[in-house]
């Protein structure tokens, strides 16, 4: 009887492990095509990526170097991802504009968010704004969003409720939760998350049962991944055990979390990996064409396909890219 159980749970076991194989081979996923898109600034970097009124809008930052005070938000739109041209091109006065997000509204129009890197001397670093459009092209005055030195590095809408998490840019170092009815007005949800060492970059979503997942950076720590159930005031982490930059994470139609980063074991490189939420686990899958200088990553699945774009320096000059991504079936 004995022998008879150990020999039951081996083959359990066997066959448990093939069919995570399996799963594994059937959830490959596969390059269809990564071009460049965009260069005309010497650095254009920080991406991000919506389908807006079936129309692609890419925004990123232009501007000297990676760190100039020069640094503005360009805006780029296409019909069929192949030809783009711009749109808009936002600039302010004393500031270096950094991290260009975007979104679409409950009402149907688009934030446009990122952070004034503020010429010194100045009696605060940074600050975070927001614009809106019904178009694409023609925005409206910045609004100050969240407090001052808090880089609310993205807005996530649940339902008709705007979320961000903005990171401290002056000691202490620590990452805060806000909350919005109209992306305008922020209000604080939790005043400090209580993550060890460095926090800063997130992206978070939300899922059917209510719940929200956070990946987060950390340096030069190693990332962690975070999850909270309403009203999203306690959150437990998980640390992932390796170390990255420029987090994006969406949940796939099957439930599946895919994000694409940027890893730090060499070659430095941008890469797009699975997220097991409840083992903790980030797994590289596939290296998108890139190096050097690389990450901050729009995603969008359309059709089937997972559009991604990123920017990188592999070819010699910080350039942005669009890579198109081809998701096995999860059976």
């Amino acid at each position: 009887m004995h022998h008879f159980l150990i020999s039951t749970l081996l083959i359990a076991s066997l066959l448990a492990g093939s069919t995570v194989l399996r799963a594994d081979d059937a959830a490959k996923l596969e390059l269809i095509e990564a071009k460049k898109v965009w260069a005309e600034a010497p650095h254009n970097a920080f991406t991000d990526l919506v389908r807006f009124k079936d129309t692609w809008f890419c925004v990123f930052r232009e501007g000297k170097g990676h760190v100039s005070p020069d640094g503005a938000l360009r805006i780029i739109t296409s019909k069929d991802g192949a030809e783009w041209k711009s749109a808009a091109l936002i600039t302010m006065e004393g500031a270096d504009l950094r991290d260009a997000k975007i979104c679409v509204t409950p009402d149907g129009g688009l934030m446009l968010s990122g952070a004034a890197a503020l010429h010194q001397p100045n009696a605060v670093k940074h600050k975070s704004f927001a614009w809106f459009s019904n178009d694409g092209r023609d925005w409206s005055r910045p609004v100050a969003i969240g407090d001052a030195n808090f880089w609310l590095w993205r807005t996530t809408w649940n339902d008709k409720t705007a979320y961000s998490i903005g990171y401290a840019t002056v000691q202490p170092h620590i990452i805060r939760l806000y909350r919005s009815k109209d992306g305008r007005t922020f209000e604080t949800l939790i005043e400090d998350m209580k993550v060890p060492g460095y926090p800063n970059e997130t992206a978070m979503i939300f899922r059917e049962d209510g719940s929200a997942l956070c990946l987060l950076r950390r340096d030069p720590d190693t990332g962690m991944l975070g999850e909270a159930k309403p009203p999203h005031t306690h959150w437990t982490w998980k640390d992932l055990g390796v170390r990255l930059g420029g987090p994006l994470m969406i949940e796939l139609p099957d439930g599946r979390l895919i994000a694409t980063v940027r890893l730090y074991d060499k070659p430095v490189r941008t890469s797009v990996c699975w997220i097991d939420a409840a083992n903790g686990k980030l797994t590289e899958a596939l290296k998108l064409p890139s190096g050097g200088d690389t990450s901050y990553a729009g995603m969008v699945m359309h059709e089937g396909v997972l559009w991604i774009s990123y920017y990188a320096s592999h070819e010699g000059k910080t350039a942005i890219y669009l890579a198109k991504v081809k998701v096995g079936s999860s059976t």
